[in-house]
C-alpha cells in the first residue's frame, strides 16, 4: 500500500464508521492525542509502540484527506528537499541547516 492508498482507505473507514470527517481543528486535537499515546508506550515499554504509530499514521492520513493534501506527493517532494540540503555541526553538536548567501 501507498501512501496514496492508505489515505483513501483511512478516509473510507472514517465515513462507513461515522467518525469525524469535517472538524479539522479536533482532527489536529485527536491527531496530537495519538502521538501522546505513542510516546507513552514506546516510554513505558509496552509492546504497542507499532500499533500507535499506525493509529498515528491513519489520523494524518485523514487529516490530509480532509484538508484536501496529497500526502504522498508532499512526503515526495519533502524527501527529495531534505535529500538536497547541506548542514553543519554547531560546537555544541547540534546539526542546523545551511542557509545559502544571498547574491550582491
Amino acid at each position: 500500500m501507498d501512501i496514496r492508498g492508505g489515505q483513501k482507505l483511512a478516509w473510507e473507514n472514517k465515513v462507513v464508521k461515522g467518525f469525524n470527517t469535517t472538524d479539522v481543528p479536533l482532527e489536529f486535537c485527536l491527531l496530537q492525542g495519538e502521538v501522546a499515546e505513542a510516546f507513552d508506550a514506546w516510554r513505558k515499554g509496552r509492546g504497542s509502540v507499532g500499533e500507535e504509530l499506525a493509529d498515528v499514521a491513519l489520523f494524518l492520513f485523514s487529516l490530509a484527506e480532509m484538508t484536501g493534501v496529497d500526502l504522498q506527493g508532499e512526503v515526495e517532494a519533502k524527501i527529495a528537499r531534505n535529500a538536497a540540503r547541506a548542514y553543519t555541526r554547531l560546537p555544541n553538536g547540534v546539526l542546523v541547516k545551511d542557509v545559502p548567501v544571498p547574491a550582491e
